[in-house]
């Protein structure tokens, strides 16, 4: 089973997080942020990822350590659940529209960390979710599940449009990359033989 669960607690936020990569795409999050539980619900969905998240955190402050901290939590939790990667398709990508925005997500669970970020969201704020936290998200995550990221936005000026074409774009791509090779169920996605 394809499953992680991960408690990290500092003296900003407290995390809970469990996630099962096999799942249906049924999600319970309570990160004290609205946008983000939103945006995670429907990464969630269009990844078809069992995801459970409960945080603590200092938003009374303002929501940059939560959501820095959800994706530190998110990425040791996927790379934990791919354990030795073997037999993963490992990459994927989707454009996906989003009325008017038009997003390109790419992703490699190479064990290389990277983040290529084409989007410009125009607004500084969506409600009270500062949209420059997405970009530290995206960071945190890949940091920590050891993957090449990239997002290029085509088109695009509504700011939330934007964002939930990324969020779902990413669901969408980690559902390609992290699938079962039918000609390599047992082998490393790598002609080293390791990632």
């Amino acid at each position: 089973m394809r499953q992680a669960a991960i408690e990290r607690k500092t003296k900003e936020t407290d995390i809970s997080l469990a996630l099962n990569l096999d799942g249906t795409g049924k999600a319970a999050i309570d990160s004290g942020c609205g946008f983000l539980d939103h945006m995670l619900e429907l990464f969630a969905y269009h990844g078809q990822i069992d995801l459970t998240i409960n945080c603590q955190g200092d938003t009374q402050v303002d929501d940059h350590h939560t959501v820095e901290d959800i994706g530190i939590a998110l990425g040791t939790a996927v790379l934990q659940a791919l354990g030795d990667k073997k037999g993963i398709l490992r990459y994927g990508n989707f454009l996906l529209p989003m009325d008017e925005a038009l997003v390109l997500c790419a992703i490699d669970f190479s064990g290389r960390d990277y983040l290529g970020y084409q989007v410009n969201i125009p607004a500084q704020k969506v409600g009270n979710f500062d949209t420059e936290l997405v970009q530290e998200f995206m960071l945190a995550f890949v940091r920590n599940a050891r993957a090449t990221l990239h997002f290029h936005q085509l088109a695009g000026s509504n700011s939330h449009h934007i964002m939930e074409a990324m969020f779902k774009g990413l669901g969408k791509a980690m559902r390609q990359a992290i699938g079962i090779d039918p000609g390599r169920p047992d082998e490393a996605p790598s002609s080293k033989g390791v990632l």
